[in-house]
Formats: C-alpha cells, sequence, structure tokens
C-alpha cells in the first residue's frame, strides 16, 4: 500500500519545481524588460543637465555669439538713446537716435586698439576686435564702439580693470593720445566719422562677459577747441550718445541664453 503512494508524491515535488523555475524564469524576464525599457527610456528622453553643466553650456553660448551673429545684429543699422532730462531742464527725457555710418572688417588686437590697449589685451589673450562708428541725428557728434572678445569673462573683467581711464581727455596732448583712448577710430571717407578727431572727447571701457566693450566719442564739426567738460549739454549728449550704442552692443552680445535643454543645446 505505501509504494502507490510514493508513486503519487514524486509528480506533485516535479510539478512545483516546474511552477518555481516557470515563475523564475518570467521574474528574470520581466528585470530584462525593465532594464531594456530603462535603456530606451535613458536614450529617448531629454538629457538632464548638472548646475555645474549648465553654466559651462551658456558660458559657450554667449563667448561664440560674436561669431554666430552678423555684423548687422551686432552693430545695428539705428540705435536708440535717451538724452536725461536735467541736462534739458525739463521733467521727462528725449528720445534720441544714433546712425551707423560703417562697419570695420574684424581686426587683430593690436591695430583696433591703442598701443597702451594693445599690450593689456595680448596679455589678456585677446581674439579679435570689432568696431563701428556712429553719429546723432545732426552729425555733430561721432563715436566709435570696438569689442575686444577675450577667452573668458574673468580676462575680460581684468582688462576693463587695467583700462580704467579718466573719462574726460584733454585737446590734443604731447606725445599723442595712444595713452588715453583704448579703441582706434573708424574712418570712413565722405561720412562725418571722416572728421573724428580724438581730442575734446569722451571715452569708457567696461566688461560685459567675455567681452571688453570700449568707446571714444567727440566732435565732427571745426567748433572751437574746447574741452568738453566745460561744456555740460555737449558732455551730456556726447556720453548719452556713446553709452546708449556701447551698451546696446553689449546687451547683443553678452545677454544670458535661456537654460540648456535637450533637444536643442549643445551637448545633448
Amino acid at each position: 500500500m505505501a509504494e502507490p503512494a510514493a508513486q503519487q508524491e514524486r509528480p506533485r515535488r516535479g510539478g512545483r519545481a516546474r511552477h518555481f523555475a516557470a515563475v523564475l524564469a518570467l521574474g528574470l524576464g520581466l528585470a530584462g524588460l525593465a532594464a531594456s525599457l530603462t535603456g530606451v527610456a535613458i536614450q529617448v528622453l531629454p538629457r538632464q543637465f548638472t548646475a555645474r553643466q549648465q553654466q559651462q553650456i551658456e558660458a559657450w553660448e554667449v563667448s561664440n555669439r560674436w561669431q554666430q551673429l552678423t555684423a548687422g545684429r551686432i552693430f545695428p543699422a539705428s540705435v536708440g538713446y535717451q538724452l536725461p532730462a536735467a541736462v534739458l531742464y525739463d521733467t521727462v527725457p528725449l528720445n534720441l537716435d544714433a546712425t551707423r555710418v560703417g562697419i570695420a572688417a574684424p581686426s587683430g588686437c593690436v591695430s583696433g586698439v591703442t598701443a597702451a590697449a594693445a599690450a593689456v589685451l595680448h596679455r589678456d589673450q585677446c581674439l579679435t576686435v570689432l568696431r563701428a562708428t556712429y553719429v546723432d541725428a545732426t552729425r555733430t557728434y561721432v563715436m566709435t564702439v570696438g569689442v575686444a572678445v577675450l577667452p573668458s569673462a574673468a580676462m575680460a573683467a581684468s582688462a576693463a580693470r587695467t583700462l580704467s581711464a579718466p573719462q574726460l581727455t584733454a585737446a590734443h596732448k604731447t606725445g599723442g593720445t595712444d595713452t588715453v583712448a583704448t579703441v582706434q577710430v573708424v574712418r570712413f571717407r565722405g561720412t562725418a566719422a571722416g572728421l573724428y578727431d580724438y581730442s575734446r572727447q569722451v571715452t569708457r571701457t567696461f566688461a560685459d562677459g567675455p567681452y571688453l566693450i570700449m568707446y571714444a566719442a567727440g566732435y565732427t564739426d571745426g567748433r572751437p577747441r574746447v574741452k568738453v567738460s566745460q561744456d555740460s549739454y555737449s558732455y551730456a549728449e556726447m556720453t548719452s550718445l556713446a553709452s546708449g550704442v556701447s551698451q546696446s552692443v553689449a546687451n547683443t552680445l553678452a545677454a544670458a541664453p535661456p537654460p540648456p535643454h535637450c533637444p536643442g543645446s549643445p551637448g545633448c
């Protein structure tokens, strides 16, 4: 009687083993499927950047903007600026427009700036210099804006600190003006810019991102040689013109890009 019972027990053990093996195989299959789906998701879903990676991508985009934008985008044909209300003895500022009279071809970091600036830009590994000239609506004032492209924002800031010259410059000084101005004027025949003289000028240098922005402004006419510091109205309008144009250029080149995302950003 015991023998038949033993024979009936064996198939049960075999069935349990087969059931366990089937469950195990199913589990392994599901795990493999999950791993495969995870791999596919990593490939398909947008890549996520760390905070450091985002900063690097944004800095790269800003530093390459001078190559990606056309000269006409960097130096627009017309730039609006304001003359302060206080200068006009009024309660509202006066909106004016500066007109571009020419854009120079990109130059090296020696020919586009004065000797004093060239040494600083060489020290900070300047890549190139971009320049354009603008006049006011009456063609009384003229200014040249220059952009020195540096490898990083830190180097641009270093150059700006070194080249922080007095804003007002006197009329012709002995030994020339290379020790004063930072950007060389762009002259164009047949335009007011061709009459530009470095005497009685206003200059400024500032950094925005990896770009060193420089400007020099002056008169275009033959008025008596009087220091601009002695003519408050001319000083205000000249500096408003130069500041408006140079800040427009800086805003275009160094504007913060949108946060990087995939697809579309470098590194995706």
